[in-house]
């Protein structure tokens, strides 16, 4: 065969595993199933993939899910043929005979899910029809590959989820549709970020790097100066909240699921190296953070996001306070800062009519040692982005962060009056900050992701935010008089603005979205 291009340390640490059942038993066997793996050593040869794979074979169906121990090989249909496809040193495919050494839940990632995805929220993983054994989800499978045995071999590099922090990069790697055409899809990457985090030394992870299914049991990787270290394995690609796609994927924390695994690779004869402490990540964009700039605004049974522009004044959407005039507002712990409640009022809110979604806040109390955001003036299309918001799981774990370009500036007689990104974005993210990745500077507040109604269907990274340009002349009078009148011009765009944010063009068809 041709030699095929260098294989990177992401693809080089990363597998498919297939399993199928004898085809000559007496009853038939289930159909071949696969899923992604991470080479965790080669010193000896271990696989590690998610334990979902295995659950047509299991002899108790899917009772045995909740077993609070490990699963030793006799809980599977016998002669089962495991198969590893690698890459190897020179880029090229090869196949592995492999054995099964147990079946192991990480109990802590398996509280993280109970806390942070509650059952009245309707969350489901996997694909859309989400037909997949919940239960299954903390439950991963250690592989013993000979064939993976080299002289001199050892570890890859791994480092501690614990040290993980929101919005840090991350590198996936993982084969959509597991074994199904390896010569496209064999251990592909996408990029993101770390966006929320959960549970004891960060187990649960989330990140927006799109995976697809069978992407599961694949690798996380943080990149460093030395070389990506492995941190996580990823436990599901697609995750539901109700009727609502998130756009997040779901990580397990591989520290946790060593640790959980300890009394099966003792038994093996398996010695764990440490983990080295903290890994020195390679940074990108701007040092500030926008992390302290964003708040859960509440007000009655609703909330959504709001940014702080100064110690006493915030943005949202006028939908998340129209219960009414009095709010309540949580801060994000920071540095020298604890989480914070404090309560505000709405000063101003635009009319129902008006096409910019609009609500102003007064806090009764300011926010001592606050930094305001640089506001931007001019914004650069296809820049990377940023968008800091309490949708999906944000009421649990405080704000997520989900990354993007600035796919589309829309403009008005020459001035923008709408901003469109790709950054995944879920209800509860309504007023939340948008970013410049390059300049740190605020781009404006989330109004809204997109929902197309004929079929009920949302779409995370396609959203519209209110460009801050529009907000500042107003916001900038209000500071120097106390006057909330001189917000009062945002009910009076246009019909070029507001046909602009009706999504539709005139004349012409209403648009479905």
């Amino acid at each position: 065969a041709a030699a095929a291009a260098m294989a990177s340390m992401e693809e080089q640490a990363c597998c498919v595993v297939s399993v199928s059942g004898p085809p000559d038993g007496p009853q038939p066997a289930p159909d071949p199933q696969s899923c992604s793996g991470v080479i965790l050593s080669r010193r000896p040869g271990l696989v590690l993939c998610h334990g979902a794979v295995f659950a047509p074979f299991l002899r108790d169906g899917p009772a045995a899910w909740a077993r609070p121990r490990c699963l030793p090989p006799d809980a599977l249909q016998p002669r089962l043929r495991l198969l590893v496809l690698r890459l190897n040193a020179s880029g090229l495919q090869q196949q592995e005979e492999a054995r099964l050494l147990a079946l192991v839940p990480c109990d802590t990632f398996q509280r993280a899910l109970a806390r942070v995805f509650g059952q009245a929220e309707q969350w489901r993983f996997g694909g859309e029809a989400a037909g997949d054994d919940q239960q299954a989800l903390p439950w991963f499978a250690w592989l013993r590959v000979p064939g993976l045995d080299t002289p001199g071999g050892g570890w890859t590099a791994r480092a501690n989820a614990a040290c993980l922090r929101k919005g840090e990069g991350l590198v996936a790697c993982g084969s959509p549709f597991g074994a199904l055409c390896p010569d496209l899809f064999l251990n592909t990457l996408s990029r993101g970020v770390v966006s929320n985090l959960a549970g004891e030394d960060n187990v649960l992870v989330l990140t927006d790097a799109r995976c697809l299914p069978g992407t599961e049991g694949g690798g996380a990787f943080l990149p460093s100066p030395a070389g990506p270290c492995l941190v996580a394995v990823i436990a599901a690609s697609f995750c539901w909240k109700g009727a609502e796609w998130v756009g997040l994927t779901l990580l397990c924390s591989l520290t946790a699921i060593l640790r959980s695994s300890a009394g099966v690779l003792d038994e093996a004869g398996v010695v764990v190296p440490a983990v080295p402490g903290r890994v020195a990540a390679v940074q990108a964009g701007s040092r500030q953070d926008p992390l302290g700039w964003a708040v859960l605004v509440e007000c009655g049974a609703a909330w959504g996001s709001g940014v702080l522009l100064a110690p006493h004044l915030l943005l949202t959407c006028r939908h998340v306070v129209e219960a009414g005039d009095t709010v309540r507002v949580t801060l994000v712990p920071g540095p020298g800062r604890a989480a914070t409640i404090l309560e505000g009022h709405v000063v101003f809110a635009t009319e129902a009519s008006s096409p910019f979604d609009v609500a102003v806040v007064e806090l009764e109390k300011s926010v001592p040692g606050f930094v305001p955001p640089r506001l931007a003036d001019t914004f650069l299309q296809g820049e990377e982005v940023s968008v800091v918001g309490f949708g999906a799981l944000g009421r649990a774990c405080g704000p997520s962060v989900t990354m993007g370009v600035l796919s589309a500036v829309v403009t008005v007689a020459g001035r923008p009056v709408m901003l469109q990104t790709t950054c995944a974005v879920h209800g509860g993210s309504s007023g939340g900050p948008l970013i410049s990745s390059r300049s740190g500077r605020l781009l404006g507040i989330v109004a809204s992701n997109t929902r197309d109604t004929s079929v009920g269907s949302t779409y995370p990274h396609l959203n519209f935010c209110i460009p801050i340009t529009i907000l500042q002349p107003p916001i900038v009078r209000y500071c120097r008089t106390g006057d909330p009148n001189t917000f009062a011009g945002l009910n009076w765009a246009g019909e070029g603005v507001r046909a602009a944010w009706r999504l539709q063009q005139q004349p012409g068809p209403p648009s479905k979205l």
